[in-house]
């Protein structure tokens, strides 16, 4: 299970972008690295083509780059502040037969995530 899941609300601790906040777009797994909304934002240069729904305009481009997972925290929804995350073991009833579940939880609040 990974700590840091698409949709997740995170605040960047190191690199230029030190203290920006922003959603997870993409997770990629082979290569421990997040797409963070509004932030690593690069350049990129684009050619002029055709799409499915019409032509492309060329230019420069401005998108988000992936940045490592080692990088960024999970924001605690409780402080607001980066926190760590731990899990904790559930035994809840699904379908009449027990079964245990992880909950993720911000280590700095005690907060399920």
């Amino acid at each position: 299970m990974a700590k840091i899941k698409k949709g997740d609300l995170v605040v960047v601790i190191s690199g230029r972008d030190r203290g920006k906040q922003g959603r997870v777009l993409e997770v990629l797994k082979d290569s421990d690295r997040l797409v963070v909304e509004g932030v690593q934002r690069v350049t990129k240069h684009v050619k002029a083509g055709q799409t499915n729904r019409g032509t492309r305009t060329g230019g420069i481009e401005t998108v988000e780059a992936p940045i490592h997972v080692s990088n960024v925290m999970l924001v605690d929804p409780e402080t607001k502040k980066g926190t760590r995350v731990g899990y904790r073991t559930e035994e809840i009833e699904r379908d009449g037969r027990p079964r245990t579940v992880r909950v993720r939880v911000a280590k700095r609040s005690g907060k399920d995530i």
